[in-house]
């Protein structure tokens, strides 16, 4: 007995999987737009060309959908960045290449700049993600800053912990900056170049010199 899906049944599952797909899309453009609290699961669904209900079916709350945008995005980052490690890119381009990336990708930017600020307050459904975000991102910076540590390569005065806290700063004030000059192309924010330039405040290149 044949136990491979019906033509039929494996339609539905991959027009699920395209609604699933345009749903994220639609909710990472409007979070990013009007912020989550703003957002509304009827906005997004009247997007996508579905119905409040249809959205529920893939979704079944705001909540819900928040994370998967949340989970979405950062699986996409991370592998991205692993390839960039295994392919033995330094530090600072691994980061100048997550910026390069988010340039290509505005409504990830906004949608991370909204979000963020609207998670600090400590009822927000993001508030424990965002938390939980740059503790690991943190630990995983002072980490390769301790490694260029202990070869020698930070500057004077600067430790592991303060190195990663700046260049977290930095990041994030550069998206804000971005966001602020997208009316102004000719002459944004080059955020990939300026993380690179920082980056080299903190941990000079010894072949540059």
């Amino acid at each position: 007995m044949s136990t491979s899906t019906p033509p039929s049944a494996a339609l539905a599952v991959r027009r699920g999987r395209s609604t699933r797909e345009d749903i994220l899309e639609a909710a990472v453009q409007l979070f990013g737009q009007v912020g989550y609290r703003t957002a509304s699961l009827r906005e997004i669904a009247s997007r996508v060309g579905i119905s409040h209900p249809g959205l529920l079916h893939h979704f079944p709350s705001k909540a819900a959908l928040l994370a998967a945008v949340l989970a979405r995005r950062d699986e996409v980052d991370l592998a991205a960045s692993q390839a960039d490690r295994a392919a033995g890119l330094p530090v600072a381009e691994v980061f100048a290449r997550v910026v390069e990336r988010n340039a290509a990708r505005p409504g990830i930017v906004e949608l991370f700049a909204t979000l963020s600020a609207e998670a600090t307050a400590p009822d927000h459904p993001a508030h424990a993600y965002f938390r939980e975000r740059y503790t690991t991102v943190l630990a995983e910076l002072t980490a390769d800053f301790a490694e260029l540590d202990a070869a020698g390569r930070l500057c004077p005065g600067v430790t592991p912990e303060s190195a990663a806290r700046r260049t977290v700063a930095v990041m994030d004030g550069l998206q804000v900056q971005w966001l602020l000059e997208a009316d102004r192309p000719g002459t944004r924010v080059d955020m990939a170049a300026e993380i690179r330039a920082f980056y080299a405040t903190l941990a000079p290149d010894p072949e540059a010199s």
